[in-house]
């Protein structure tokens, strides 16, 4: 073909499976998919630097008086069969990981998120590796996995978001869209199994920024539809609700994909970068440390949820809650703990949510037990949510551990990202790119408005604190992170890179974008590539 150039030679044992993955049918494919939408998809990419403009010059930002927000008689199309009662989805599962991937597929579940955004790093061969394992799945011949994917839970596939190129294709000599050759890989060599094993395909859709990229996704689906000879409304997807701006618009994202729709998803912490990264140079957008006072308790995220859950029940579509990344724990205090919060959640009226460790999973189930056996769908609830409720920051400080802690995910995640690692865990917890987000976000944030620390009131957040709290923390790192020379130099650009978007004038929308298309990384993941051959 001469119109679609990979860059990126296989590596070593992966030959075959780039010949598989990337047949010149699956090309055509991919490159037709980017030749239909690339105009809108340019429009997408100049209208977020318009908002984004426009951010800046409003007082504010208010819902509008639209025709499918005043219709109250339209609902979503009718659920598929597999997908009328999903309680629990295991997150962040990059299929590039063939163990983890195997036990997700093995669990007691309904869903499992296969992931290509917030917890997979897109090298070449991790690309490779994740379409190659859910190929193998589909058609019955991945060691360990169930034997037949009407029997596994329900794979609910989440391509990259927007943001994200991948430098590593060229079509017509531009450099392909992350997303739409995700979708566009997967569609071709799984869509049509996935629909004759009423089994898919299903997506998760991340950072949309309103319902005019719903309404792209929507024209996205239709269109394979057809080139695939599959119905009309056989792709369904959840929407992410990630950004400030996409929760002004939830009735109409919801009509957009309204044949193509599996409801909403809540994700607090991407939710809260966004507020940061579209309004957070105003003093009153200062969020305080997140560990201590940024919970589903506090009353902008309470209505965030709560908002979304009555919109999608009045819609007749599924509400899922946020995602739970706490790692198991034999501690009956912390598994209460954990517990009790997505207790609240199931009360609001989320239909199911996500949790990362499958240990986790009975605990999780056994709640759903005792509190429902089916989805909420049609318990209605009667809000009245504004703007103010949606954007009142909660009042609180700034503390020492919370800087600690934001400067420690922050470089341990560029670090593991360096490697071709999309997640990792610390403290307890798996930390990926939306914990990354905010973590970052913050410390920008503080050090923009250098707010004083809560337990030592005689400091204030400077850049000379981040600095040396960041040295102190690369320091300690080295010991338990670093076994060569190599790891010990990829910590220090993990720390200077971290440093650089700490301090910048105007940092970049997202942390993975940043990465993707920086020279450190590409060049580490070709010498990977190269030194393997």
């Amino acid at each position: 073909m001469t119109d679609i150039i990979l860059l990126q030679s296989p590596p070593p044992k992966l030959v075959d499976v780039q010949k598989s993955v990337f047949c010149p049918e699956a090309l055509e494919f991919v490159s037709k998919l980017h030749k239909t939408f690339d105009y809108q998809i340019e429009k997408l990419y100049k209208d977020r630097l318009s908002k984004n403009a426009a951010i800046q010059t409003q007082n504010s930002v208010d819902f509008k008086i639209t025709a499918e927000r005043s219709d109250r008689t339209w609902k979503i199309g009718a659920l598929p069969s597999r997908l009328q009662n999903r309680h629990l989805d295991l997150g962040d599962v990059s299929p590039s990981n063939a163990a983890h991937f195997v036990e997700a597929l093995n669990s007691d579940v309904q869903g499992i998120q296969v992931d290509f955004d917030d917890g997979h790093c897109p090298t070449w061969r991790n690309q490779l590796l994740a379409y190659h394992n859910i190929n193998l799945l589909v058609n019955g011949k991945l060691p360990g996995a169930p034997p037949s994917i009407s029997t596994c839970p329900v794979l609910m596939l989440r391509p990259r978001a927007w943001n994200m190129i991948d430098h590593d294709i060229l079509i017509e000599g531009k450099e392909a869209i992350g997303p739409l050759v995700d979708f566009g890989i997967l569609m071709y060599h799984i869509g049509k199994k996935l629909y004759e094993a009423n089994s898919g395909p299903y997506f998760y859709l991340s950072k949309l920024e309103g319902s005019s990229e719903a309404v792209l996704w929507n024209e996205i689906f239709i269109w394979s539809q057809n080139e695939l000879d599959l119905p009309y409304g056989t792709i369904k997807a959840c929407v992410l609700i990630e950004n400030i701006l996409s929760t002004f618009e939830l009735e109409e994202i919801l009509f957009a994909l309204k044949d193509h729709s599996l409801g909403l998803n809540c994700g607090i912490w991407d939710y809260c970068a966004s507020i940061i990264s579209k309004f957070g140079d105003r003093k009153e957008f200062l969020l305080p440390d997140r560990n201590k006072y940024v919970n589903m308790d506090r009353h902008f995220l309470n209505s965030y949820m709560r908002l979304v859950v009555s919109t999608c029940h009045a819609r007749g579509a599924p509400a899922t809650g946020d995602s739970l990344s706490c790692i198991f724990s034999r501690s009956k205090v912390i598994i209460n703990k954990v517990l009790e919060a997505k207790l609240k959640e199931i009360e609001i009226g989320a239909d199911g949510f996500m949790v990362y460790d499958v240990r986790l999973v009975p605990y999780v189930n056994e709640l759903w037990k005792k509190n429902g056996t089916s989805n909420q769908i049609s318990r209605k609830l009667d809000v009245d949510i504004t703007a103010l409720d949606l954007l009142t920051i909660p009042q609180g400080g700034v503390t020492l551990e919370g800087i600690k802690h934001n400067i420690a995910v922050t470089i341990q995640f560029i670090y593991h990202w360096l490697a071709g690692i999309g997640h990792f865990f610390y403290n307890g917890n798996v930390e990926d790119s939306a914990t990354a987000e905010i973590s970052r976000a913050q410390i920008w944030q503080w050090i923009r408005f250098s707010p004083l620390l809560e337990d030592d009131p005689n400091q204030k957040v400077t850049p000379n604190l981040i600095e040396t709290t960041a040295s102190s923390f690369s320091a300690h790192a080295r010991k338990y992170l670093c076994r060569s020379s190599a790891e010990r130099k990829r910590l220090n650009a993990a720390k200077y890179m971290s440093l650089e978007i700490f301090y910048s004038r105007n940092p970049p929308e997202f942390i993975t974008s940043y990465l993707n298309d920086n020279h450190k990384f590409r060049t580490l993941h070709n010498k990977e590539l190269l030194s393997n051959l």
